[in-house]
């Protein structure tokens, strides 16, 4: 039986199968048994946490009933799992062999950027979303909130290092939006401006977290990010991207979370794929055109692979589009014509001897 709390509740068979809990107090048992999975919960403490003030006139009757039901229900779907619902005074254990939770824990310990990838690929949402108002999930969901978060962190630094800058720049502005004062994000977002060529907005970046802290709460920037402010204004060249040999070709970025609301989209992209050379995904900067087209690139599978071309960073008119193309290719002496100001991912097709992309553009 597999458990998934990074996200609404979500229980499935070893074999993939959806499991349904009936009976909204039932899941809240559920919830309650696997945010304390290994522990023992005392009936008291489960009694006030379905039930509060309002509580039944036979309150344990009523648990039982409810721990009944849950267990049918896992039993339903795979016989012998009834069992994973422990009777042992002075209440409830729940053996949970496979929570998603307890996975994540596992990858995020890795060190490599494909590791951690998968550890966020995990996530459905946010943990416990469907038991966001209960008592008992909210201190693991904070917690469960703050690990992923800094392994969205060590992530963007993983890239950092293999020269996805622009990339890692964009995905990044999102995350200092919601977490404006927390100043390692700050530090990592500064960097990747940096490395994309963005020093001006980089030191914005700077000046607008200096007068949050100072209007805030009357501090000022931590050390680190205050020693960093000034590499890059002395243009430290620690701080430049790795040299074009060190960088990961043939390759898109790792993911740095699950894709949501943009199902429509994805599945009109998908339709397109097949029947075009060339799909422009048009829009403001910053809505996802990047983050759409390679999630669909992830999906495809062709024999010389999908390839990322990062055109952002340069200025309209740059000569150098066409050559960035052709060395992401590895190509040496073609020539191919590209629009400024786009960014996109291409593929190379061994039968025909020719390419197929998909661009971005920004209005």
């Amino acid at each position: 039986m597999q458990f998934g709390i990074l996200g609404p509740l979500l229980v499935t068979t070893d074999a993939g199968e959806p499991v349904v809990v009936p009976g909204a107090k039932s899941r809240v048992l559920l919830a309650d048994l696997l945010a304390h999975r290994g522990r023992v919960v005392s009936a008291d403490r489960l009694i006030d946490d379905l039930w509060g003030d309002a509580a039944p006139a036979n309150p344990l009757a009523a648990l039982q009933v409810r721990v009944s039901q849950l267990r049918k229900a896992l039993d339903d779907a795979e016989p012998g799992a009834r069992d994973l619902v422990e009777s042992r005074a002075p209440g409830y254990l729940l053996r949970a062999p496979a929570v998603d939770a307890d996975r994540f824990a596992e990858l995020a310990g890795a060190a490599d950027a494909e590791r951690l990838a998968e550890a966020l690929a995990l996530w459905r949402g946010d943990a416990y979303a469907d038991m966001a108002d209960e008592d008992f999930a909210r201190a693991e969901a904070t917690r469960l909130a703050e690990q992923r978060l800094a392994v969205r962190e060590r992530l963007a630094a993983a890239r950092l290092a293999r020269g996805e800058q622009d990339l890692v720049a964009a995905e990044l502005g999102e995350l200092v939006a919601r977490h404006p004062l927390r100043e390692s994000l700050r530090a990592l977002h500064l960097r990747a401006l940096y490395a994309a060529g963005r020093p001006t907005e980089a030191l914005d970046s700077y000046a607008e977290l200096r007068g949050r802290l100072a209007d805030e709460l009357g501090l000022d920037p931590g050390p680190e990010l205050a020693a960093l402010h000034r590499r890059i204004l002395e243009q430290d060249a620690a701080l430049s991207p790795p040299p074009k040999a060190a960088l990961i070709r043939n390759s898109l970025p790792a993911r740095l979370d699950e894709l949501v609301g943009r199902a429509g989209a994805l599945a009109e992209l998908r339709r397109l794929l097949p029947a075009q050379r060339l799909v422009t995904l048009v829009g403001p900067g910053g809505v996802g055109k990047t983050r759409l087209a390679t999630e669909v690139a992830r999906e495809q599978s062709y024999p010389d692979g999908a390839h990322l071309v990062e055109l952002a960073a340069l200025p309209a008119g740059d000569p150098g589009v066409a050559e960035r193309v052709l060395a992401t290719l590895a190509c040496t002496r073609r020539r191919a014509a590209a629009p400024p100001r786009t960014t996109g991912w291409w593929r190379r097709s061994a039968s025909a001897g020719c390419c197929s992309c998909w661009t971005t553009a920004s209005t």
